[in-house]
């Protein structure tokens, strides 16, 4: 038998050392600074700087990356375990130097880069002295990658970019952006776009305005035109007409760190939750006491271990076959389930605080809001259940008798041919 749901020793010390850390030193970064990404900001330096290096002493760094990289190179149910650690913080990625949208560019410059290229971009970003953009969707066609219009040209060793980008994270402190733009029109649907990489100052490249969402202090996202931005032959990332391989890459791992960090945020509004129960009175006892709160602790608390479960299993899943595409149905069903645990668990946690959930000295609305964006981020959540529908029913062999094979007088009889009259 090979179901275990223990953390060996060695690694549960790390886990409970993080979860003090972050407790302790990483949290208290969400109050006093605004944002994680800006590594140029000297508060960030003098405040972050040193937590990384107690975070490298560990020898937790940037544990996604290979050896070859500097990391350790754990699969996916280790990450997952430190993810839900780090997601109780705005700053936890940043301090472990694994924060999205790099970690994703950074497995993709690994994958696909040429020397130069990880020379360039892949050095300095896995040391967190720069940070990058993946700007990937665009204001009419939403993430649906086959309606994207963005455009490369090549000409005379150059490829002449023209478009727009919207919802571009981290745009306004990237060092760089990856593009994905049309550069064969009329070429199959998933060959028809190049992937590209942009310094951040070509000229041509415009941030229109930046644009941030509920739980931002500052805004971390942007809109962005590219008016015939110029960049050499060789800033091509990968081959020409692969970028839905590129993308496919950094997407399958970093949505199952997303999730539990995800966790880690919902648990958060969990914990605040029963301290509040407990302690509030009422005319006729605590909280506690009734039976309609109760319900609502029993059900935050089943959902937030249900989900906890599926999302472990898919990182096993990923680590036992080594191939995101043999777990495509689960990890979609990870994006389609994640939204509505935070959604439902900060909910019940904001009624149960009354008018105090819904100031702004909780942090409840903004968890409400953010479970919307997480329904859209890296496709709406329609689209996830779209594929764990499909990949169910691919197998299913279909009926081609009047009545099903299930049909109960079918089986009676098929029971008395077995066994005899009884």
């Amino acid at each position: 038998m090979g179901w275990d749901f223990e953390t060996d020793p060695d690694f549960q010390a790390e886990l409970d050392w993080m979860a003090a850390f972050v407790r302790e030193k990483v949290e208290p970064l969400d109050h006093v600074l605004d944002n994680p990404y800006d590594v140029t900001n000297p508060r960030n330096i003098r405040l972050v700087r040193p937590l990384q290096q107690q975070v490298r002493d560990r020898g937790l760094w940037a544990c996604h990356l290979g050896p070859e990289l500097g990391g350790k190179g754990f699969g996916q149910v280790k990450l997952a375990l430190m993810n839900e650690i780090l997601g109780r913080s705005k700053f936890g990625s940043v301090v472990f130097g694994c924060q999205a949208p790099d970690t994703g560019n950074a497995e993709i410059l690994a994958h696909y880069g040429t020397p130069e290229q990880k020379d360039r971009f892949l050095k300095p970003l896995l040391e967190n002295e720069i940070v990058s953009c993946f700007s990937i969707t665009e204001p009419q066609g939403g993430a649906d990658p086959t309606l994207f219009t963005t455009k490369a040209v090549e000409t005379d060793g150059e490829w002449v970019i023209d478009g727009e980008k919207w919802f571009a994270s981290n745009a306004s402190c990237a060092a760089f952006f990856i593009v994905m733009a049309v550069t064969d029109p009329d070429a199959p649907r998933h060959e028809r776009m190049s992937m590209f990489i942009i310094p951040a100052g070509t000229p041509g490249l415009e941030i229109v305005r930046d644009v941030g969402h509920v739980g931002e202090k500052v805004p971390m996202h942007a809109y962005l035109r590219f008016n015939g931005v110029r960049v050499p032959a060789g800033n091509m990332l990968g081959k020409r007409g692969q970028a839905f391989a590129v993308a496919q890459t950094r997407l399958g791992g970093g949505r199952i760190h997303h999730a539990m960090r995800t966790l880690g945020e919902a648990r958060k509004a969990f914990e605040m939750m029963c301290e509040r129960v407990v302690s509030r009175q009422t005319r006729d006892g605590l909280l506690a006491e009734k039976q309609t709160v109760q319900e609502k602790i029993a059900d935050s608390w089943t959902e937030l271990e249900q989900f906890r479960l599926l999302v472990l299993r898919t990182a096993w899943l990923i680590d036992k076959y080594q191939d995101y595409r043999m777990v495509r149905k689960d990890i979609a069903a990870v994006k389609a389930a994640m939204p509505r645990v935070l959604h439902d668990v900060a909910s019940r946690a904001l009624h149960l605080h009354g008018s105090l959930g819904v100031s702004h000295e909780m942090p409840f609305m903004d968890q409400i809001a953010m479970s919307y964006v997480l329904g859209l981020a890296d496709g709406p959540t329609e689209v996830h259940k779209v594929t764990v529908a499909r990949q169910i029913l691919r197998d299913v062999v279909p009926s081609t008798d009047l009545f099903p094979a299930y049909h109960i007088p079918r089986l009676e009889a098929e029971a008395r041919a077995l066994v005899g009259e009884v």
